[in-house]
Parts: structure tokens; C-alpha cells; sequence
């Protein structure tokens, strides 16, 4: 049975984050629209597409894989952005400053 994006992000988000965000220029963006998703006061709707951006990064199949050196994570990257450029009122500063400690907790 298929599983859902919010299945796909909860099982795999976290695992996925810690072994790429050395590596990925956009980890505070990823994080801060991963703390907006679960945070229950943004609106249901903005929650699902980011949450449907996230399953995007998560799933290790998609349009250029992520191991793919140089180009692995510009459509994951493409996503997001577009996503975040939609929504990106929804991102408050909490959910931005809690990415920032993470991220640099994580690439220290």
C-alpha cells in the first residue's frame, strides 16, 4: 500500500537531513519549511504542499537522482524553492532561527 508524504517525510526527513546537510546549500531553507509543515498553527493547505516538497527530498527516486555529483540536488533544490517562494509567509522567524541553530549544530 502507498504510503502518504507526511508517512514518506516522518519516516525518512530527519535520517535523510543529518547525512546530506553538510552538503546541501539550501539545509536552513529545508529545515525551516520542515518546522513550518509540522507546526499545527500554519494552515492545513500550505502544510501539505510543503510537506508534498519534503517527500520530494526524501524519496531517493526522482527527476535527477541524488547521487549524481554536481546535479543531485538541484531539482530537490527547485522544488523547495519554489514551494518557499509560494508560502514563504507561512515560515515564521521561530521555525527559520530553530533551523539555523540545528544547521550549524549539525556541520560543526
Amino acid at each position: 500500500m502507498p504510503r502518504s508524504d507526511s508517512e514518506i517525510v516522518e519516516q525518512g526527513f530527519w535520517p535523510k537531513f543529518r547525512r546530506m546537510a553538510a552538503h546541501l546549500p539550501f539545509a536552513d531553507e529545508l529545515l525551516a519549511a520542515y518546522y513550518a509543515a509540522m507546526d499545527p498553527e500554519t494552515p492545513t493547505q500550505v502544510r501539505l504542499v510543503i510537506i508534498g516538497a519534503l517527500a520530494y527530498f526524501v524519496v531517493p527516486m526522482d527527476l535527477v537522482p541524488d547521487f549524481v555529483i554536481g546535479l543531485g540536488f538541484t531539482d530537490d533544490a527547485a522544488v523547495l524553492a519554489t514551494a518557499l517562494r509560494t508560502l514563504s509567509a507561512y515560515i515564521r522567524p521561530a521555525h527559520r532561527a530553530r533551523a539555523t541553530e540545528i544547521v550549524a549544530e549539525l556541520k560543526s
